[in-house]
């Protein structure tokens, strides 16, 4: 048994993609997954799944059409991914503000291929750190006036989903069961 966190993309943004979190939990657990927890209201879902390889992130997505009727990108990690994004954040000492810090997790590492130029610029105020499977980028007056966050987003498109560093944190509690 190993523990997940699915990360939902443009889940209950504005009016578009309402989804309750006890109907997602649900329908989680309809898959077979355990000890299933959401966080907020935003699409983050802690579960336990059995030893066997799967594609959480398909199943879960396909889940949440057929019983909720809303179409969603889903990013799985493992909770030993999301301690490596959280220990090896380079740019940590602008953690102390966590709602300008953002975390964007790649669906695909690979990914991070298209921003790596990005990497090699400066930013100043702001700053953008490439991870093994994450984009870090700090977002010295917000996530809307950040530079480098939007040249980030732009390029990746859906192939990431965001969340700042409180909400990281608050998912590296969750996952061990605080």
């Amino acid at each position: 048994m190993s523990t997940h966190v699915a990360l939902l993309r443009g889940i209950n943004v504005g009016k578009a993609k309402r989804i309750a979190m006890a109907d997602l939990r649900k329908a989680v657990e309809g898959l077979g997954y355990s000890d299933v927890r959401t966080l907020l209201n935003s699409g983050n879902v802690v579960f336990t799944a059995g030893a066997a390889k799967s594609d959480h992130g398909a199943r879960i997505e396909q889940a949440i059409v057929a019983k909720l009727g809303v179409s969603s990108l889903v990013t799985v990690i493992t909770a030993a991914e999301l301690d490596t994004i959280i220990r090896e954040n380079p740019l940590m000492q602008h953690t102390g503000e966590p709602s300008r810090f953002l975390v964007m997790v790649l669906r695909d590492p690979a990914a991070k291929k298209l921003v790596a130029p990005l990497a090699k610029q400066k930013w100043s105020p702001d700053a953008l750190e490439l991870g093994r499977r994450v984009i870090y980028v700090w977002c010295a007056q917000g996530l809307l006036d950040s530079k480098p966050a939007q040249a980030a987003m732009k390029l990746l498109g859906d192939r990431q989903t965001a969340r700042n560093w409180a909400t990281m944190m608050k998912l590296r509690a969750m996952v061990a069961g605080e």
